[in-house]
């Protein structure tokens, strides 16, 4: 008896299919009007075959907005709403993805799968932070979509992931600061370059990108002339870094003008050299 019901229920969902698909043709008007013919439940699983095995997120994103129209309140809804931000985002509609999570977020924020509708959100900014050399504010707000992932659903399954890329995407607004520094530092403005490298040590101090920052910033320094300033920036370098290509490229450099890498002077490397030694910084 069992066995027959679900062969019932399938044969439903495929013929349900058929004839949602055999309204593409008559454009959107006619195949909303006959969907209304239809329950949730077959919508949404038209719209999950849509997304598992046509390969046009688009199209599945449409059945599931549809059971948004038809059946606003239902159970059935409020599943579809989490599949329109995930098929959005499958097909890098971002901004759009970003709403159907919003508003999934806004209308069930107890719900168990507000974690996800969460990481959805932070991940439409975080996939489009690919170069370095794209607009920054997406990387202010991935941070901020992954901050909130972890910390308000630290133990859901999605708290790892956005630990990991919340990391990532900090490496990438310090890259951004070394970029326009070496950019700066190429064409003779010391003083600008140190600017820059000076935000990478002082804000992105745990990024991947703070040994070539020190690297660069004896190389600015000594270009300026500012002896003291560069041999500290070297002896930060080989504190923290000793055994990294950039601590001994700016030895060699501090070694070729008489210097030795050491802290000197009274600067805000010298605090930092200071905090270093005494454990609270890095």
């Amino acid at each position: 008896m069992a066995g027959s019901k679900i062969s019932a229920s399938v044969m439903a969902v495929m013929l349900s299919g058929l004839v949602l698909a055999g309204c593409a043709g008559n454009g959107d008007t006619a195949r909303k009007e006959n969907l209304d013919r239809f329950t949730a439940e077959e919508i949404y699983k038209r719209g999950e075959f849509e997304l598992e095995n046509t390969g046009e997120p688009e199209e599945a994103v449409f059945y599931f907005s549809e059971i948004e129209r038809l059946y606003p309140y239902s159970e059935w809804a409020k599943r579809a709403l989490i599949m329109q931000a995930y098929g959005n985002h499958k097909a890098k509609n971002y901004e759009e993805a970003r709403g159907a999570a919003q508003r999934f977020l806004d209308t069930y924020p107890g719900d168990e799968d507000a974690a996800y509708a969460q990481y959805l959100l932070a991940l439409s900014y975080y996939d489009q932070i690919d170069d370095v050399g794209r607009d920054q504010g997406l990387t202010f707000q991935a941070l901020q979509g992954l901050r909130t992932v972890i910390e308000e659903y630290p133990d859901s399954e999605y708290a790892r992931s956005a630990i990991l890329k919340f990391d990532l995407a900090f490496d990438h607004l310090a890259a951004k600061e070394m970029e326009i520094g070496r950019y700066y530092l190429k064409r003779g403005h010391y003083a600008a370059a140190v600017s820059r490298f000076r935000v990478v040590v002082e804000e992105f101090q745990t990024t991947t990108q703070t040994p070539e920052a020190l690297l660069r910033l004896v190389e600015s320094y000594l270009a300026l002339g500012l002896m003291d300033e560069a041999q500290t920036a070297g002896a930060i370098l080989g504190h923290n870094f000793q055994s990294s290509p950039f601590y001994e490229d700016a030895f060699r450099q501090l070694r070729g003008r008489g210097l030795s890498a050491e802290a000197k002077g009274d600067s805000w490397l010298t605090n930092v050299y200071r905090q270093t030694i005494e454990g609270r910084w890095l």
